[in-house]
């Protein structure tokens, strides 16, 4: 028998919600059973420009999608400010939860998040896709080869988009009470997370935040980056902004072997990925080219990675429920190691540029 799929409520109408939306819709073992907003007349235009289905609930608060006893978890895209509430008290009627990134203002808001999903036995996943794309395991793969890739020496990150005139003055992102972190939160979260992840979680040492980040008129960060270091004489960069073409790059050089991603956040198409990885490059006669030459590798994906997320986080659901199970560790833990170093360029920023140590 086909098993129950596992019910997933929604907190919200963010437009982030309605791709999310489909991948809860594609994913095999989900299915959107309740849409909560503030008024149930948005929760009915939502529901209906997003073609949910006629047995989906609809709710005028978010009180009532968390008080549906035929709700299994959560889906959580209000804005950064909101999390610690809405979380906290999702846990505390053990709705387990995807939270959208950045999962909180600050570590020590995240905390009390971690703190309701433990002691409540829930699982807590944060919405960071490109993590479940099958690409990301085989580039992994190539890191972790000694041979091929080496010892990790150098990452660098990039990712922005030039936001329109209407983004830059009304969305949530450049909001001072909404989402006070702006591009740092939004689009450094993942040059942070690609940066930990390619250094397998190690946290660096001191963060030391770039001169020159740009402000709007209300104090949000619109763009920036920083410099990481770690104790064995690694290093990392990234840059994010609102105000640059789109760009997501991810790059990872190692004693050996050097791994290009031009795509890390989304992929340039849905089904079909490709990385660029390079071993013991050298110069040919004359140093007119390279031998060997950098390999183009493609990897495909039946589901898209937001459906793969999903998936997932369901599979860590459905295995609490069945089998009781305790909640997965390593999403919080990676969140929070993410949000530990968010703080460290922002406390660095506030410094006046100062390098800031990384305390765990």
């Amino acid at each position: 028998m086909a098993e129950t799929p596992i019910r997933i409520g929604i907190l919200g109408c963010a437009d982030i919600a309605r791709k999310v939306s489909r991948a809860i819709t594609l994913s095999p073992n989900t299915t959107i059973h309740a849409i909560g907003s503030r008024s149930i007349e948005k929760a009915k235009r939502y529901a209906s420009d997003n073609s949910y289905s006629s047995t989906v609930k609809i709710y005028g608060s978010y009180e009532q999608v968390l008080d549906d006893q035929d709700v299994d978890a959560v889906y959580i895209p209000l804005p950064t400010s909101l999390h610690v509430e809405w979380v906290v008290l999702a846990a505390q009627k053990k709705k387990h939860v995807l939270l959208e990134k950045p999962v909180a203002i600050n570590t020590s808001e995240f905390d009390k998040i971690i703190d309701a999903c433990e002691s409540n036995g829930v699982q807590l996943m944060d919405g960071t896709m490109w993590m479940h794309h099958p690409r990301t395991q085989k580039m992994r793969e190539f890191l972790d080869d000694s041979n091929r890739f080496g010892q990790l020496k150098s990452v660098h990150s990039i990712f922005t988009f030039c936001a329109n005139p209407d983004f830059l003055e009304n969305d949530i992102r450049v909001k001072p009470d909404l989402d006070a972190l702006g591009a740092l939160g939004d689009l450094g979260w993942y040059c942070t997370r690609s940066i930990l992840w390619t250094a397998n979680y190690e946290l660096p040492k001191s963060v030391t935040a770039f001169r020159g980040p740009i402000f709007n008129k209300a104090g949000v960060i619109l763009a920036c980056g920083a410099c990481f270091q770690w104790e064995d004489g690694k290093v990392a960069t990234f840059h994010c902004s609102f105000l640059s073409n789109l760009t997501m790059d991810l790059t990872a050089v190692g004693t050996f072997g050097t791994l290009h991603v031009n795509d890390f956040v989304v992929p340039f198409e849905e089904k079909s990925a490709t990385y660029n990885s390079a071993t013991k490059s050298w110069f040919t006669e004359l140093v007119t080219g390279w031998n060997p030459r950098p390999s183009d590798n493609i990897v495909t994906t039946d589901l898209p990675q937001e459906a793969l997320m999903v998936r997932e986080f369901a599979r860590l659901v459905r295995s609490i429920k069945d089998s009781n199970s305790k909640p997965d560790s390593k999403w919080p833990t990676i969140s929070r190691k993410t949000q530990l170093v968010l703080d460290a360029v922002k406390a660095s920023i506030d410094k006046g540029f100062e390098p800031v140590e990384v305390v765990s």
